[in-house]
């Protein structure tokens, strides 16, 4: 009896370890800004960094698929992290909606490179695959583009 209790105790600190493990793994692709549009430009002043906005729809399948795809890629990640302050707003309520309007988006998704000025350094639309929006991200770095 008391090899039971014993083995099942071992075995219940075994699976609650693993299942910790699984459920806090650390949070993975492009890191969003959880603020005011306000307050992304201060932070991009404060760090001397340009700003990545993603302005989506949430019916839009493009969008999801960056979601899902592009964004949670490793090498993306990294350099967008490292190089920008990222902003990801739904532009069909609060401050994605006005800066849709003040850019004149037209279409679903729209990816821009912004410095904390708000000059538009790289304005694009459309689904990217990793490779594609890592080139786009770079390009910021060069004199101002629009695709």
């Amino acid at each position: 009896m008391k090899r039971f209790i014993l083995l099942s105790s071992v075995l219940s600190i075994l699976l609650l370890s693993i299942a910790q493990s699984c459920t806090s793994k650390p949070e993975e692709g492009i890191q969003f800004f959880e603020g005011s549009w306000q307050e992304a430009l201060q932070k991009a002043k404060a760090e001397n960094k340009p700003i990545f906005l993603d302005i989506y729809a949430s019916w839009c399948g493009p969008c999801k698929l960056l979601k899902k795809r592009t964004f949670t890629d490793k090498d993306v990640a990294a350099y967008f992290n490292a190089h920008f302050i990222n902003v990801s707003l739904d532009g069909e309520k609060g401050d994605g909606a006005q800066l849709a309007n003040k850019y004149q988006i037209q279409g679903y998704p729209t990816l821009m490179i912004i410095d904390a000025n708000e000059n538009v350094l790289v304005y694009t639309m459309g689904y990217y695959k990793a490779n594609e929006l890592l080139q786009i991200g770079q390009s910021a770095f060069t004199k101002g583009k629009r695709r």
